[in-house]
């Protein structure tokens, strides 16, 4: 008699195997297999992980907390994993770069909240461009401050925006910045052509040529080797003082001290930032308190529609990964 296979082991948080149970197995039809949480003692023996929201919670890439710090263990320690399916479209945490290392697969949810990113990009870059600070600065103190007394906003149509990275993200606020008018140049690792009117690509390698010619900088792009610090203070410099930088993709990318001398000595007119060199940010950071800067949580991303989104792209990777298919959203060893 033929032993019976060998269930998948799935290592999925308890709200997960709540909400998902029905659609795996659905997904992994007559193929046995467990869902195993964090607290089961067989979660190290996972061949297969999904990291949803709720494991990560608040923990952030410098910060980790317990319960997310349990998990992360239980995958390092895991000797037959083959594949992790993470929430988020990054993959820069260390403990996803260890797994990559020994040959595990990870796969992100790249495009689950690329509208969300960009919408909120376009409301830094709106509330930057409408002044917004300086008007909730005279709300504040109850002091009446039209903008025709302060100098008058520039019109957004017929502006540059630089965009780095064109992946779902950068592609949604290129979307979204061409429909209000604005020409565009993206920044990718080679150059290519397009159809796109008001739209052209440029090379990393070139991307300090464009600079000059921005009236905003808007960071989309993984963190990697080649854009750590990649707007430096040279970088910096060679911007016009009226331009303003949006940063939505990760704080590293941005030499932070280069930006805040920027900031201060108004070289730079302002700047949104939803991520930092380090996260949480902390409280004697400057930029809390830099009149042109807007500052957010690393919250540029959260809706309340990302989780099912996230789920679909996890199950959609399943039925791949059951029928021997390629995965899609696998981390590359370099990323546009």
């Amino acid at each position: 008699m033929t032993p019976a296979p060998e269930p998948l082991r799935v290592l999925v948080s308890r709200s997960a195997r709540d909400r998902l149970a029905p659609q795996i197995a659905n997904v992994l039809g007559a193929r046995p297999h467990a869902l195993l949480t964090p607290d089961d003692p067989q979660a190290a023996q996972a061949e297969v992980a999904f990291v949803s929201r709720d494991i990560t919670g608040l923990s952030t890439k410098h910060q980790v907390l317990p319960a997310t710090q349990q998990v992360y263990d239980l995958l390092r320690a895991a000797p037959r994993l083959r594949w992790v399916h993470i929430h988020s479209a990054g993959a820069d945490r260390p403990v996803y770069v260890e797994l990559r290392g020994r040959g595990v697969q990870v796969t992100t949810s790249s495009g689950a909240n690329a509208p969300v990113v960009a919408q909120t990009a376009l409301l830094g870059l709106l509330a930057l461009a409408r002044q917004w600070p300086r008007l909730l600065a005279a709300q504040r103190e109850h002091r009446w401050a039209p903008l025709i007394a302060t100098g008058l906003p520039r019109d957004l149509q017929g502006q540059t925006a630089v965009i780095v990275g064109w992946g779902p993200v950068g592609q949604e606020i290129g979307r979204l910045l061409g429909a209000l008018g604005l020409k565009l140049v993206v920044v990718r690792r080679q150059a290519g052509t397009t159809n796109t009117p008001r739209l052209r690509t440029v090379a990393t390698a070139q991307w300090l040529e464009v600079l000059p010619t921005a009236d905003w900088l808007v960071l989309a792009c993984p963190l990697t080797p080649e854009t750590r610090e990649l707007v430096d203070a040279k970088a910096l410099a060679l911007l016009p003082a009226h331009a303003g930088l949006v940063n939505v993709a990760r704080g590293e990318i941005v030499d932070e001290g280069a930006l805040v001398q920027a900031l201060r000595e108004q070289r730079l007119a302002g700047a949104y930032l939803d991520v930092f060199a380090t996260e949480p940010l902390a409280a004697d950071s400057p930029l809390w308190d830099l009149p042109n800067a807007i500052v957010t949580p690393h919250s540029a991303g959260f809706s309340d529609g990302n989780e099912p989104r996230v789920a679909r792209m996890f199950l959609d990777n399943l039925a791949r990964w059951n029928a021997g298919e390629p995965l899609l959203n696998v981390v590359p060893k370099t990323a546009d």
